[in-house]
């Protein structure tokens, strides 16, 4: 399931409080897609890797009670006490079958030991696949049949939603648009250590950013997503100077146009880009006058990724001209 998708039907599991597993290979924002639900509905967030744990350190230590002359359990402090929020057992099934055991309680009973899980807290899991080269237990049937299961996949189209919304680096969107492939490689029958991701496309925004000279930026980025596409990557990043000026599409709705189709997912992500950041009428129309004149799935890719980040259109006399051009394109 895509991560739109994912999103939606997670959110509406968490206020029913259903536990939910989110499968899915590693690097492609699963624990990311957790975070922003519950920033989303503005409750709390606590993420816990059981991988690093030990079962006491969920269930609790025990010790005497001099009043009841029993042996009590101390619920850990990182657990939560009130209000709403999302308790997220990330790396579930790389937790040893002992931590395993011990969060079949709470997650069935939302309880374990003496501590009771608040009513307004729901419980997401996560994990790699047993496939994804990662350290992972079986997980028992028992405490599998505790949740409902999801299998995430990685989609061009949303992580392009979400880049825009990050403000990733113009160069790399443009570039996992021309090459689709590219967003992720990896390869569970590969001993390759570097392979690229949604996640490690993150870290090559951090490096563009970073102000490194361009004589160690090849080996960084191949350090974070493989030679390879490292290399494909900067051969793509040249073309961004032979784009049209961009600002004068937006100001005067006129600009030059190209046949190479590299230089046109350049093109088509710069303008998205530069209108997000000043999204007047007058710009609007401007971009769309000039998309009149680009290679018809250019001019409809560009509206299309307006639409999905809230650019509306519908009021643009421009807009009117553009749905009669490309019609056909759209049904």
């Amino acid at each position: 399931m895509k991560a739109s998708n994912l999103t939606a039907t997670i959110t509406s599991l968490v206020e029913q409080k259903v536990p939910t597993f989110l499968w899915g290979a590693p690097g492609i924002g699963k624990s990311s897609i957790v975070k922003q639900i519950a920033d989303s509905k503005e409750i709390g967030f606590i993420d816990l890797r059981l991988a690093l744990m030990d079962p006491t350190d969920l269930k609790g230590i025990p010790f005497y009670d001099k009043e009841s002359h029993t042996a009590l359990w101390a619920p850990p402090a990182f657990l939560p006490r009130d209000g709403e929020g999302i308790l997220f057992l990330d790396e579930l099934n790389a937790a040893p079958p002992s931590v395993q055991a011990s969060a079949y309680q709470l997650i069935l009973d939302r309880k374990v030991g003496e501590y009771i899980l608040p009513d307004g807290w729901a419980i997401i899991a996560a994990g790699n696949r047993d496939g994804d080269r990662g350290v992972t237990y079986r997980m028992p049937s028992p405490l599998a049949n505790r949740f409902v299961h999801f299998e995430m996949e990685v989609d061009v189209d949303d992580w392009r939603f979400w880049a825009y919304k990050k403000e990733l680096d113009e160069r790399i969107i443009a570039y996992i648009a021309y090459k689709n492939e590219h967003l992720f490689t990896f390869d569970a029958k590969s001993d390759v250590k570097s392979f690229a991701t949604p996640r490690s496309w993150e870290y090559v925004d951090s490096i563009l950013r970073s102000g490194m000279s361009e004589a160690l930026l090849l080996d960084a980025l191949s350090g974070a997503i493989g030679r390879e596409v490292a290399v494909g990557f900067l051969s793509f990043s040249k073309v961004m100077g032979r784009l049209p000026d961009i600002q004068n599409i937006l100001s005067s709705g006129e600009g030059d146009y190209s046949d190479e189709v590299d230089v046109l997912y350049a093109l088509s992500v710069g303008v998205i880009s530069a209108l997000l950041k000043s999204n007047t009428p007058q710009n609007l129309d401007n971009l769309l006058s000039y998309t009149l004149e680009l290679k018809s799935e250019f001019a409809v890719m560009i509206v299309q990724d307006l639409q999905r980040n809230g650019v509306g259109m519908e009021h643009s006399p421009v807009f009117k001209e553009w749905v009669k051009k490309f019609a056909y394109l759209l049904g």
